[in-house]
């Protein structure tokens, strides 16, 4: 299936397979993906990402807590059973946005809790050697009735798949996207491995891979609609907010001493030329990886391609990513961004700069 749970501060629902709540059901999900999406307080005390009363079998507890000295506590215990890890996280730059995945399989007995930072490509993933199936009663009054369960103030949204999500590089195009090829413009959906698409320095690229995933339209996967004329657009688009456009120009040269930068979406949204779009409460993202990280013509706007880093040196990390069904050794290195990647702050100013 995929997503089964979806909750923010509005609204939510659930809707798991229908074999899993029959009569003589064991009820429980053995195996999924819990997303939690959260601003870390600046606070000192700690936030409470998520916790929930178990009911059945047995009396527990499930929580996942954010210490104020800097770490991410996850805690699910059930009678005298009892499964925990830890992850350290940054202490600076407290404000970020946090996103935990955490993702089990109790029948072939492993878990993983992931913290990834939305404002950046870092990644921290620790294993966990026994898990506990999660039920679905107590999953239901969570995500469709917004109760028995305490959240901090913070949190965005909580999400439940019934898959085994990927972490690490996300897909940042909707599928109607238009991508300049040597045949012309093709939406994004439609791009397969081996095309050519043509660069924005005009190169013709072959296409190595193309990959989608997805995902809740909340908190860092809500979509963002770029307006035409602006970024030099021929029509309107829409992508993810961590999908990175090329910046030339004089403000840029005279700011920070390259003739181009990549910008996040998110830090041009100013409900003008860029703002939050509309929709489903699920979007599909695409994206295309190419050889040495290019940037695509995206209907006459400069966006970069996939860039995945030196992800193929590290096989658990690929093994957990969209990427995974790919054979590692033919995949790209990508040393750095084609250009720099420009900090929260920078990429305001420059947007503040830009619209004035």
């Amino acid at each position: 299936m995929g997503w089964i749970g979806l909750r923010d501060r509005d609204d939510g629902w659930f809707k798991p397979d229908p074999r899993l709540t029959e009569t003589g059901a064991d009820r429980v999900l053995h195996r999924g993906s819990l997303v939690v999406e959260s601003r870390i307080s600046a606070d000192i005390r700690p936030q409470t990402m998520l916790a929930f009363r178990r009911t059945w079998p047995m009396p527990g507890l499930f929580s996942i807590q954010a210490l104020p000295q800097g770490g991410i506590v996850l805690v699910d215990a059930q009678g005298d059973d009892i499964c925990h890890a830890t992850l350290p996280v940054d202490g600076d730059g407290r404000l970020d946005i946090l996103r935990l995945t955490y993702s089990w399989d109790s029948t072939e007995g492993w878990a993983r809790l992931t913290l990834e930072r939305p404002e950046s490509d870092q990644v921290h993933t620790v294993a966990m050697t026994a898990t506990l199936p999660l039920p679905i009663d107590d999953l239901n009054a969570v995500f469709a009735h917004g109760c028995n369960f305490e959240v901090d103030e913070e949190v965005m949204f909580l999400a439940l798949s019934d898959r085994i999500e990927p972490v690490g590089p996300l897909p940042a195009l909707t599928a109607q996207v238009p991508i300049m090829t040597d045949r012309g413009e093709r939406p994004a959906g439609e791009i397969r491995r081996g095309d050519v698409v043509l660069t924005d320095d005009g190169q013709r690229v072959p296409v190595l891979q193309v990959v989608k995933r997805t995902v809740p339209a909340r908190g860092s996967f809500r979509p963002i609609r770029l307006r035409a004329p602006y970024f030099k657009l021929t029509q309107d688009i829409v992508v993810s907010p961590q999908q990175r456009l090329v910046m030339h120009g004089s403000e840029v040269e005279y700011m920070f001493g390259r003739e181009a930068v990549l910008v996040p979406a998110r830090h041009l949204v100013n409900d003008r030329s860029a703002f939050h779009a509309k929709g489903p409460d699920l979007v599909t993202y695409h994206h295309l990886l190419l050889p040495g990280h290019e940037a695509v013509l995206a209907a006459g706007c400069a966006l970069e391609s996939l860039y995945i880093g030196r992800l193929r040196r590290k096989p658990a990390a690929i093994a957990a990513s969209v990427l995974a069904s790919f054979d590692r050794n033919r995949l790209p290195e990508h040393a750095k961004p084609v250009w720099p990647v420009l900090k929260p702050f920078e990429a305001v100013t420059l947007a503040t700069s830009r619209a004035a």
